[in-house]
């Protein structure tokens, strides 16, 4: 208990002394992840609405894909995006691994399949005759999406925050691709994971209280955003 106390009162110090490392890292972690579920959102959102509403013939199997997606192990995210971006890779002439660039490709592969799988669960749970009766009145399709968007706003939302919880406390794939450098590629996760290893729990609870403080506060605005157009 006496540890657990001490990393408490050490998150506060550092929350409240502004300490220039713990910043960075905590700005680092919103930035990819932030970024990750952006991209998550502009893959998933489309891609899930065509399942939902689309009929052609391997849709099934797409969704199944999907669906296997939403429980990707990160270190297998990692290991594959380690591969096409090291040095003798396909991509190593990009240069990309170990930066923050490489962390946010992981991490969109983690989130993507959870925003897409959420959205087509969404848009399929609502009533079909919906849409029907949307298309009866003469509605475009980009306005019978935009209309179904809305209808099912709440539990979109939902999937946002699940994707961006999926990539905060994610740790395998952004320490195999972004190699836990100070000042560089350490985030939250990673920076706990080293502290751990080094017997500095009061520090790693430290930062794993600002983790999750971080993470609570996001969704939190999320959840106000839910709710108040609920």
């Amino acid at each position: 208990m006496e540890v657990i106390w001490k990393g408490i009162l050490q998150a506060l110090e550092l929350l409240f002394s502004f300490d220039t490392e713990v910043l960075k890292v905590t700005l680092l972690s919103l930035q990819v992840s932030g970024l990750a579920t952006a991209i998550s959102l502009l893959i998933g959102l489309p891609l899930g609405t065509l399942l939902a509403l689309g009929k052609f013939p391997s849709r099934k199997f797409i969704l199944s894909l999907i669906n296997t997606g939403m429980a990707l192990p990160p270190v297998v995210v990692g290991l594959a995006v380690s591969i096409f971006l090291w040095r003798s890779g396909p991509l190593g002439s990009l240069r990309l691994i170990y930066t923050p660039i490489a962390i946010v490709i992981a991490q969109t592969i983690i989130a993507a399949p959870v925003v897409t799988g959420l959205t087509a669960s969404a848009l399929q749970s609502l009533d079909p005759r919906l849409k029907l009766q949307l298309q009866g009145l003469g509605a475009s399709q980009a306005q019978v999406t935009w209309s179904l968007w809305k209808e099912a706003r709440l539990p979109l939302l939902a999937a946002i925050m699940a994707g961006f919880g999926s990539v905060i406390s994610e740790v395998g794939a952004s320490m195999m691709v972004g190699g836990n450098i100070r000042n560089q590629t350490r985030v939250l996760t990673t920076a706990i994971v080293l502290e751990t290893s080094k017997g500095e729990f009061a520090l790693a609870i430290a930062l794993s209280a600002i983790l999750l403080l971080l993470a609570y506060l996001v969704n939190l605005f999320l959840t106000s955003v839910q709710q108040r157009r609920h």
